[in-house]
């Protein structure tokens, strides 16, 4: 089977946590992956140029909906692109969205973009809702500093996911649309784990001390924002850390094995696969990014 007569599967973010390692999977198993991002993928594609969104859907019958990064309205510019890829012969999306997102707040497109899909009665779509990735504490989400990880909890818990098992659950639903078409799935991992849990298992598989430093949310964001977050980008913040602060993070689900048939992987088993990165960097040093620095 060539290229030409198996299914084409564009990814958005082609080249971050998720799109990277579905298209690897997809094309694994008989489905041809397109690549898409504003450099170093298949195709090139930037939300903000439009001219770069019709060539990317030449041939396209299932789609990965990755949003525009780090910004918060965003629903008419991801309409008009979907209205594209009807045109274009797309039948099925899969969209990657933010645990519990029917629960944002007004102001923020991700609920807005689910209900945009389930209107259009051209497609059938898949909405995935992951929990907080463990890939942030590799990279420069959540690094560890010093020997210290530093965000606003006070001791809540979060069932992070590791964004490998989001890919798969993204590759199962794009193989088999019918299957899925309709679903969203909530993706966490196994356990509801707290930041300073998360500190000790990375200070056992690192063999460096490792620490959580619980800060004031307004002044963990008002770092983030003056490190270049856009500051429209502030009112996610607040909503992502605040679950967590009001002890509504997220709750281990079970989806990912409903869907892929294997359990989620823990955070040990994430953190021994990824030790090098924090053994590389030792007690002191600035952190180095492994994987890639892309939201998603």
């Amino acid at each position: 089977m060539n290229n030409e007569t198996r299914p084409t599967a564009l990814v958005l973010g082609g080249t971050g946590r998720t799109g990277s390692l579905l298209a690897e999977g997809l094309a694994q198993r008989g489905v041809a992956p397109r690549t898409a991002a504003r450099t170093g993928a298949d195709v090139r594609f930037d939300w903000d140029d439009p001219a770069t969104h019709s060539g990317a859907l030449v041939g396209v019958d299932r789609l990965y909906l990755v949003t525009p990064t780090m910004r918060v309205s965003y629903a008419d510019q991801v309409g008009a692109f979907l209205d594209l890829a009807e045109a274009a012969g797309v039948r099925h999306v899969t969209y990657l969205s933010v645990h519990n997102a029917d629960q944002a707040p007004a102001g923020i497109d991700i609920a807005a973009v689910e209900a945009d899909l389930a209107s259009r009665p051209g497609i059938t779509h898949t909405v995935l809702r992951p929990a907080w990735v463990m890939q942030n504490f590799t990279d420069d989400h959540l690094p560890v500093i010093g020997g210290v990880i530093t965000a606003p909890s006070t001791g809540g818990r979060e069932a992070f996911v590791d964004a490998a098992d989001i890919a798969a659950v993204a590759a199962e639903t794009l193989l088999a649309p019918e299957t899925h078409a309709g679903a969203t799935y909530s993706l966490t991992g196994p356990q509801a784990l707290t930041f300073r849990e998360v500190a000790g298992t990375i200070a056992a598989v690192s063999g460096h001390p490792v620490v959580y430093h619980d800060i004031d949310q307004e002044a963990w964001i008002s770092g983030a924002l003056a490190a270049g977050v856009p500051a429209d980008f502030a009112v996610m913040m607040r909503w992502l850390t605040g679950a967590i602060i009001a002890g509504s993070g997220a709750t281990p689900t079970g989806d990912i094995e409903k869907v892929t048939g294997w359990p989620a992987t823990t955070f040990r088993e994430f953190a021994e696969r990824n030790a090098d990165v924090w053994i590389s960097q030792g007690p002191g040093a600035a952190p180095v990014a492994r994987e890639t620095k892309q939201a998603r």
